[in-house]
């Protein structure tokens, strides 16, 4: 490979990049997040305190977690940790969600990151309560400052 091989294939990976990157820009610029559908994923009282049940939401490829933290208290965050998306699972003993895959652990009250290498906190699942269903009614992320 001469130098104007390798220069032309520099110059054409650069330029790969750089649309790349304008990609993302231009999708993170106009991009609307989508309302999702609510879903019942419980009955009130059908998990013991300080138990948990595994659902997916908004679909089938995007596992998440509830915990009863109380007699009516239900939080319910997505099960993928930002990291390296890991499975999260509930630490009773610690009130922690935690990360076995890089000792992640998260916040049971609101989804912040307590320690280690997650960069976001987990996005929580906003639930609502309708006669004895608990149904998921949106994705929000908590935002760090």
């Amino acid at each position: 490979m001469n130098r104007r091989q390798f220069t032309k294939f520099l110059v054409l990976t650069s330029f790969g990049m750089f649309v790349g990157n304008l990609w993302i820009l231009l999708r993170a610029c106009f991009y609307r997040e989508a309302a999702y559908a609510p879903r019942a994923i419980a009955r009130v009282g059908e998990i013991p305190i300080g138990g948990t049940k595994i659902f997916y939401y908004p679909g089938v490829g995007d596992p998440c977690i509830l915990v009863r933290t109380g007699e009516d208290a239900y939080v319910a965050y997505s099960q993928k940790c930002t990291h390296l998306s890991c499975a999260v699972y509930y630490a009773r003993e610690h009130e922690r969600l935690e990360c076995p895959c890089h000792k992640g652990y998260f916040s049971i009250k609101n989804g912040a990151v307590l320690q280690g290498p997650p960069p976001r906190p987990l996005p929580r699942v906003a639930l609502e309560q309708r006669g004895e269903d608990l149904l998921a009614v949106a994705l929000e992320t908590l935002e760090e400052s």
